[in-house]
């Protein structure tokens, strides 16, 4: 399963809803980001099969190693940039909408750069 963008943002909210609400189930995910129950279950069968996420018998999930990797990853990219934007003097609400725009398609090259511009100026 190559990870796309969408991939990458369900692994993530499955990421921000547990350190927000602990235990997160399939309609946790659907409401947070607003799909049908249905596509959500059919993504988490594919994450599950994949070796992304574990779902225990109450219908809990949670991140493996590999799953918990790419969350973090992206999740990290999400709030740099949407930091520096708002160091830049971007509003908090349009610094997250465009940071998770770019957060997907920036190379690692401008990735780090920019982490180390955060690191310099916050």
């Amino acid at each position: 399963m190559i990870i796309k963008e969408s991939a990458e943002n369900y692994l993530e909210t499955i990421y921000v809803l547990s350190k927000r609400i602990g235990a997160v189930r399939s309609i946790d995910v659907a409401n947070e980001m607003n799909f049908s129950k249905p596509s959500v279950s059919v993504k988490m069968k594919q994450f599950r099969e994949n070796g992304y996420i574990n779902v225990d018998k109450d219908g809990i999930i949670s991140l493996t190693d590999k799953g918990m990797e790419i969350a973090t990853q992206v999740y990290e990219r999400h709030e740099i940039i949407a930091h520096v934007l708002m160091i830049l003097g971007v509003s908090e609400e349009t610094a997250y909408e465009d940071s998770c725009k770019i957060e997907h398609d920036l190379s690692d090259e401008s990735f780090e750069k920019i982490k180390e511009f955060y690191y310099k100026n916050k």
